[in-house]
């Protein structure tokens, strides 16, 4: 009885996580425009501590995705060590790479944690996410090594 519950559970998770996607427009992406995480600064949120807007004026580009920085010092910190700012899972949602999928994440839905910079695909994602975090960075983390290279869209098949 605890399996299909499980399984159901899973189901309506599933559903609930491709429905906010498609409500939060998942075309937004690096991997459609170019620009990563919608044009913020991802350095900001280490020194600032808030989702930043960057500018188009002061640029960056990292495995094959733009980044935007607020100022020419962060870029400057961005460009000595990218790995150290870039969000994980190439920006995409961390709740979702938990479950084994591709959202989009929304700048402003974020967290460090262990100097990593997460994001999440909504308000109600995050909320989810924050519930367990460490369990789903591990479940992220080896669900990453089997989806980094696949297509969002393969995915939800």
């Amino acid at each position: 009885m605890n399996t299909v519950k499980s399984i159901l559970g899973g189901i309506a998770l599933s559903v609930t996580l491709a429905t906010s996607a498609l409500a939060a427009g998942v075309d937004v992406n690096a991997s459609t425009t170019g620009l990563a995480m919608q044009g913020y600064d991802p350095v900001a949120y280490f020194n600032a501590g808030e989702p930043t807007k960057g500018s188009y004026k002061v640029t960056s580009t990292f495995d094959d995705a733009t980044y935007w920085f607020a100022t020419e010092e962060n870029k400057e910190l961005f460009e000595a060590s990218p790995e150290a700012y870039v969000p994980a899972y190439g920006g995409y949602c961390a709740f979702g790479a938990a479950m084994g999928f591709k959202f989009d994440g929304d700048p402003n839905q974020w967290k460090i944690v262990d100097d990593v910079l997460y994001l999440n695909l909504s308000k109600d994602i995050q909320e989810r996410w924050v519930s367990d975090i460490p369990g789903f960075i591990e479940k992220a983390d080896v669900n990453w090594e089997d989806i980094e290279e696949v297509a969002p869209a393969k995915l939800l098949e």
